[in-house]
């Protein structure tokens, strides 16, 4: 799947498209599942899922500013921790998915969740470091924030190749165009 020059039938899906996912990662935000020291989410499937489909921009409107928005309604706190890890998260994925061998866009899609997660662990480990003023309380969720990783990059490469989204979003694009 290659990006495109952007035409007014191309901008409306991909508004849409990019409009869909952040919603869903906000509404992912909502919920979560309690662990020691905070609480592991699913908005990571939304995000590395969007990064697969959507070109950069679109994947950090959706990673970035989608998560800051879920936080900013339910834990506000992290806020801008999400925006910078989850936003560099989700253009890593996309750059990959879409500009590295472009000939097997599973593997470089899954290059990309793999380094685009551990830069967002890392970004959050960071981050929990500093809003706690408290390096333990990093080293607590480390291993649940890469479980929320590896299981958000698991869940969307098996929807986006094996459940058939990316082909029908690649179709929904050339009918947009055509």
């Amino acid at each position: 799947m290659q990006l495109q020059k952007p035409t007014a039938k191309h901008t409306t899906l991909w508004l849409t498209t990019t409009a869909m996912f952040m919603a869903a990662t906000v509404a992912l935000c909502s919920f979560s599942i309690p662990v020691p020291g905070g609480h592991l989410y699913l908005c990571d499937v939304a995000i590395c899922m969007a990064a697969i489909l959507l070109d950069p921009l679109g994947a950090f409107l959706v990673g970035g500013v989608g998560s800051f928005l879920g936080d900013l309604l339910f834990y506000p706190l992290p806020m801008f921790v999400s925006l910078a890890s989850h936003g560099v998260q989700a253009v890593i994925i996309s750059v990959f998915a879409h500009y590295v061998m472009k000939k097997h866009p599973l593997a470089s899609s899954t290059i990309g969740t793999v380094i685009g997660g551990a830069l967002m662990v890392v970004g959050y480990s960071l981050g929990r470091a500093f809003l706690y003023a408290t390096p333990e309380y990093a080293w607590l969720k480390l291993p649940y924030e890469i479980l929320q990783a590896a299981l958000g990059a698991a869940l969307a490469l098996l929807l986006c190749f094996r459940g058939g989204l990316r082909k029908l979003y690649a179709k929904l694009v050339v009918r947009a165009k055509g």
